[in-house]
């Protein structure tokens, strides 16, 4: 099965949250550390794969609500 990379971060735990929110949909996912788990408290560097047929629908639900713009309601 071929992966790609949707998302790096620097915390892991941030790279769970989104696993977890893709999985809710269905969207089969992996994280692959990326560095040494740091000792100081920040984190390890991880990435966040996804099948290259999901990475669209992966995108959007990871994406930011757009905001409406003041005066633009119908």
């Amino acid at each position: 099965m071929t992966w790609i990379t949707l998302k790096t971060t620097s915390h892991r735990w941030e790279a769970e949250f989104m696993q977890q929110v893709l999985e809710a949909h269905e969207i089969p996912t992996r994280i692959i550390d990326l560095g040494i788990v740091s000792y100081l408290g920040t984190g390890s560097p991880t990435a966040l794969q996804v099948r290259p047929e999901d990475r669209w629908t992966a995108l959007l639900l990871l994406s930011p609500p757009e905001e409406e713009e003041p005066g633009s309601e119908l």
